[in-house]
């Protein structure tokens, strides 16, 4: 199976293909569910802004190598957006797509005629869930469906059975949303902020003291005892990575990962241990796959549940804690500079003497508390903090693309 990991900008991608993805997503500007995610292709570029726009697609080409990307299209068009997607054309196909991500189905003969070539992926938010609507989207153009989100393993097996040559896509890890296959009006309706054009607040999250229908007065949902509030609206996180098997045998032939807005972090671990997980699938010897798999709760997540796959017991039942985590990202270690000495990408403040640990593509983790700190101009420092010019020495062997991270505890806040 295809592993696809989500990627908001550069350095998301180039990770994502590092830590094990075969293929990855992108938002295409206002185009995408994603909007406020660093989408890597943005619409409407200034003739000022071209070069500097071709420099990013030559860039993209490099990251990407042999591996597939694919590009979202996938919000809902009114008429001003397909007059905006029409202008833009010509600007989109400076990028190294393998595939179009849509879900209005409006937009597909405007694609087909500009790109003849092009493969078209049917979004999730277009909720097919029958074999009999796969197969007209099958005949219609597209070589994938990424199945509704609510559609059983034994649902897929019957699909798979029913509809030959096209492929099948199925999120296994990652947010789940109230609505739907996604398609809320929740955060339009409380914030002007439309989900179906990309723009969510995620109103579904918020902490809600008491909810009550308007015709139906003095009948409230439960509140949850301790906290003053009830999480009704919000989803458990989807989590398959213990169904694999599964999934390849219900005809699945690509996982995807949920999470543009994330962090590098999250997207790195994340694409690991399922990377990890799908090598050991196929009969590859995987040392410390028990402690790749638990990374998984090391990420900031919500309750994981196996969404709808095999029932609906579980994910009906909203989650009752907020986001978990027990480590904080703190950066990155970039190129060598000198000898031993590399840049650092840091997020999160980094104090001389604190243990971190590093982590890699094949390395679960190392801790290290005997690094240095360099400031821009070559000197020692007690601490770095996030903006600023760093360059670490580690204690330990360490390499370009590792990530760090310290434990921590109940209550810590920090970038993600």
């Amino acid at each position: 199976m295809e592993l696809l990991s989500p990627a908001g900008n550069l350095e998301k991608l180039e990770y994502v293909y590092r830590y094990g993805a075969d293929a990855a997503y992108i938002g295409i500007g206002n185009f995408s569910l994603r909007a406020k995610a660093d989408s890597l292709l943005q619409d409407s570029p200034q003739d000022s802004l071209q070069n500097e726009h071709r420099i990013i697609c030559e860039n993209i080409r490099k990251i990407k190598g042999d591996k597939k990307l694919y590009g979202a299209l996938n919000i809902f068009f009114h008429n001003p957006d397909l007059r905006r997607l029409e202008e833009n054309l010509d600007y989109l196909s400076l990028y190294p797509l393998d595939a179009f991500i849509i879900s209005d189905i409006g937009i597909l003969p405007l694609l087909k005629k500009r790109f003849p070539g092009a493969e078209f992926h049917l979004s999730t938010q277009a909720n097919c869930t029958n074999s009999e609507a796969a197969r007209m989207y099958r005949d219609m153009g597209f070589s994938r469906i990424i199945l509704g989100r609510e559609v059983s393993l034994s649902e897929i097996e019957e699909i798979r059975r029913s509809v030959e040559n096209l492929e099948l896509e199925a999120f296994v890890h990652g947010a789940m949303c109230l609505a739907y296959s996604g398609r809320c009006f929740l955060s339009a309706w409380m914030t002007g902020r439309s989900g179906n054009k990309g723009a969510c607040a995620h109103s579904c999250r918020w902490e809600y003291r008491v909810l009550e229908e308007k015709e139906r007065p003095g009948e409230y949902y439960p509140i949850i005892e301790g906290e003053n509030f009830t999480s009704i609206l919000s989803s458990k996180d989807l989590c398959m990575i213990d169904y694999l098997a599964e999934l390849k045998d219900a005809g699945i032939d690509s996982i995807k990962i949920e999470g543009r807005m994330k962090s590098v972090y999250y997207a790195a671990i994340v694409t690991r241990a399922y990377r990890k997980s799908l090598d050991a699938l196929e009969g590859k010897e995987v040392p410390d796959l028990p402690g790749f798999r638990e990374d998984l709760s090391r990420v900031s997540h919500r309750e994981y549940s196996t969404g709808f796959f095999f029932s609906k017991d579980d994910i009906q039942h909203p989650t009752l804690s907020s986001y978990k985590r027990n480590h904080v990202f703190l950066g990155s270690i970039g190129e060598e500079i000198s000898s031993g000495v590399y840049s650092l990408n840091v997020k999160n403040q980094i104090r001389k003497g604190e243990e971190v640990e590093y982590i890699g593509p094949d390395l679960l983790s190392a801790a290290d508390k005997y690094f240095t700190l360099f400031n821009e101009e070559g000197n020692e420092i007690e601490k770095a903090d996030h903006g600023k010019p760093t360059s670490i020495r580690p204690g330990i062997p360490a390499e370009p693309g590792f990530l760090l991270r310290k434990a921590i505890g109940e209550g810590y806040w920090g970038r993600l």
